[in-house]
């Protein structure tokens, strides 16, 4: 079995790899021969993925997958299976939301950027603080990151509104004028782009705390800019945006009231290896012809 590596690895990493993957040859692109690689793991372009003709599982190191949505998955009359990262980043990004909610809440935004002009506001600033305790806070999706960050709340007596597939988008709109805190975890799909446009943002409660940990297109963002601008949102912690790398000109960069985590919500220092251990162990499963982890239905858009 021939396995095309698309990851950055070190030397020791690649070297793990291969002791994990016994009896498979381990082929990077730019060696060449990669398109005939029955195995990819990493995110290759979408055009080599199409050309490889004896591809049967391709395991993401990613959990997004909207550029290879409209790819055709059958080899020979069997479907390609595509396997990604479901669940894998939940502890990081969790913590990363609950660290922008916190910032805010607390002041720390506002606190590092007078520390740089080495202004004392000292007990001017204690007006706006507020406690965390209990907010209500509602989660856009039911997926493993918005099931973490809810139990990291608990200790806060925090109150809880999920809403999902199932409520709608008359469930969202019923809900978002009583939220302190919004989290948006949800994937990209023909349903949630463009989710929150200016109308909905003028459903929100004055002063709320949005977050998006989801993807980019849920967010008309020259809309978010304005309702920062205008006060109606207090603050929104965007890890996510259309284009990434962020060009320079967008007003994101310069948006009152906004922590841009520029797309490390879900980053450790030992996250490549634990993209490792997923792939090896879903690789075990596929030569015992098990259930992969992780199985990617392009149907439904997760």
């Amino acid at each position: 079995m021939r396995i095309g590596l698309h990851v950055s690895l070190t030397d020791e990493q690649a070297q793990r790899l291969r002791q994990g993957a016994v009896g498979c040859e381990i082929v990077r692109p730019d060696a060449g021969g990669a398109a005939d690689c029955e195995v990819i793991f990493g995110n290759p372009e979408p055009l080599d993925v199409q050309a490889n003709a004896a591809l049967q599982w391709m395991q993401l190191e990613s959990v997004g997958f909207g550029e290879y949505a409209d790819l055709d998955w059958q080899r020979d009359g069997k479907d390609v299976i595509v396997t990604n990262l479901a669940g894998f980043f939940a502890d990081p990004v969790a913590e990363t939301a609950l660290a922008g909610i916190l910032a805010f809440y607390r002041g720390l935004d506002r606190l590092i950027r007078i520390q740089a002009s080495r202004d004392w506001l000292g007990d001017t600033l204690r007006p706006d603080l507020k406690t965390l305790r209990g907010a209500r806070v509602l989660m856009l999706g039911r997926g493993a990151i918005n099931l973490r960050l809810a139990d990291l709340l608990q200790p806060f007596g925090c109150t809880i509104v999920t809403v999902a597939r199932r409520e709608g988008v008359a469930g969202l709109d019923a809900a978002l004028g009583d939220a302190d805190i919004i989290v948006c975890t949800v994937p990209s799909t023909p349903q949630t782009r463009d989710l929150f446009n200016q109308a909905r943002f003028a459903r929100v409660k004055q002063g709320a705390i949005f977050c998006n940990f989801g993807r980019g297109t849920l967010v008309d963002e020259a809309a978010l800019v304005e309702a920062l601008s205008s006060g109606v949102l207090g603050g929104a912690v965007i890890d996510v945006s259309r284009a990434e790398p962020l060009p320079q000109g967008n007003p994101l960069w310069s948006a009152p009231n906004l922590i841009l985590t520029q797309h490390t919500g879900g980053g450790t220092g030992d996250e490549i290896d634990r993209k490792i251990d997923v792939f090896l162990a879903n690789l075990d499963r596929l030569k015992a012809d098990q259930p992969l982890h992780g199985v990617v239905d392009f149907s439904r858009g997760y």
